[in-house]
């Protein structure tokens, strides 16, 4: 039997670790109270029980959009693979490089990377882009229903009317309004929630997508992927393919 010498990288530091983990539990949070909001008139949930899931979804995105913009922060003067050149599709060779990646998938020694696989550098690009999406389209939607910051206090003198304290406004309550900037607020919103809803359902399915591609890779480049973002070490076979010069940490 054929010994094979396992070699330990350091990859992932302790910032990108908490990002991950902080980003899937507030992630599921978001998920979870979105879904109950966008079904509330099945679920039979109005009032202040649909303002309180609002609030709540609200916080947990105030959560996720901080974690997100340390991780974009971090992309710019972290360590070497969470920064946007060893993360991005968008280098010099990548379609090269891709294309060895999917022939080595059909072998039985598949390339590997301590960083992300070509196949996940693309997934790091469309979560970003729908995570940040959501974030700024949730920032503004929390002032217009809620009148929660950034936005909320402009929305709130927006659609007070004379003669009343703009704290005063309720959410959810529209007697307290002025009905003609409501209906403009409303119209400002409109494309913020066409983007934010949509979105949501397509982030949904990018998860799983994103999931199931962990799940393969795992198998099938052997490289301790998953515990990697826990311990922030790869246990790789031989040596990757993406491995700094000047360093292997």
């Amino acid at each position: 039997m054929q010994h094979v010498e396992l070699e330990i990288y350091r990859v992932w530091d302790r910032s990108v670790r908490w990002f991950h983990w902080i980003n899937v539990l507030s992630v599921l949070a978001l998920l979870g109270t979105g879904l109950v909001i966008y079904n509330a008139k099945t679920l039979g949930i109005a009032g202040d029980a649909k303002i309180l899931m609002k609030e709540l979804h609200v916080w947990s995105g105030y959560v996720f959009a901080l974690n997100l913009g340390w991780r974009i922060m971090q992309a710019f003067r972290g360590s070497h693979f969470t920064r946007w050149r060893a993360m991005s599709p968008f280098s010099r060779n990548y379609l090269s490089e891709l294309g060895a990646y999917l022939r080595s998938l059909r072998s039985a020694e598949p390339r590997q990377y301590l960083g992300h696989n070509p196949l996940g550098r693309l997934m790091v690009l469309l979560l970003f882009v729908l995570l940040i999406t959501q974030a700024i389209t949730g920032l503004v939607l929390a002032g217009t229903d809620i009148y929660y910051p950034p936005l909320g206090s402009w929305i709130a003198q927006w659609v007070a009317p004379a003669g009343v304290d703009p704290s005063s406004l309720i959410a959810g309550d529209k007697s307290m309004v002025d009905a003609l900037a409501w209906d403009e607020m409303r119209a400002f919103r409109k494309p913020f929630i066409s983007l934010h809803e949509p979105i949501f359902f397509v982030l949904l399915g990018a998860i799983v997508l994103h999931v199931a591609g962990v799940v393969i890779a795992e198998l099938k480049e052997r490289s301790g992927l998953v515990s990697a973002m826990i311990t922030g070490d790869k246990t790789l076979t031989k040596p990757p393919v993406d491995l700094p010069e000047q360093s292997n940490d």
